[in-house]
């Protein structure tokens, strides 16, 4: 039997987080599923904060991975937005090692150049090579959740196993 890894890799935000579970087999990657977690905007920072926290939680207890892939900051010019994707890792993370699940963190440009390679690719061309990847039917959408994936399939990568060989 084949030993297997399961990645959840997550983009966080406060608005969307997306969020791609695959599984990892010495020479494939199987998609397992993929979405976002969308808190009402009209709902405060706190409030979305603990229904980011309380769907990864879910997602934890539903698919049981065995690491967890999650983009690092990305320090946009408003510091304030940069805070707050920070405070929605922080809960993510938090998440994670109550469970005592092992975390990784990747540049968005570090998953970008494992996916497309080229560390500038658009959402677009991620969204395109995820498709292609992951023999999917169509692009995954929203781009979020996309860039999810991405990050689990870079985490792929760097566990020296090749990206998808079931095109």
């Amino acid at each position: 039997m084949k030993k297997k890894t399961r990645i959840l890799g997550i983009d966080p935000g406060t608005v969307i987080t997306g969020y791609g579970i695959i599984d990892t087999y010495s020479k494939t990657q199987d998609l397992i599923d993929y979405g976002a977690i969308r808190p009402p905007a009209k709902k405060s920072l706190h409030e979305r904060y603990v229904i980011i926290h309380k769907a990864i939680d879910s997602l934890l207890v539903k698919y049981q991975p065995d690491v967890v892939s999650v983009e690092t900051q990305f320090v946009k010019k408003n510091p304030q937005i940069a805070l707050k994707l920070g405070m929605a890792r922080g809960v993510i993370i938090l998440a994670c090692s109550l469970k005592n699940i092992p975390v990784f963190e990747y540049a968005p440009r570090k998953a970008k150049q494992a996916i497309c390679g080229s560390g500038s690719a658009t959402k677009e061309q991620v969204q395109k090579m995820i498709k292609m990847l992951l023999a999917l039917k169509e692009i995954p959408k929203p781009e979020d959740a996309a860039d999810a994936l991405a990050l689990a399939l870079c985490h792929a990568n760097q566990l020296k196993l090749p990206i998808c060989t079931n095109m």
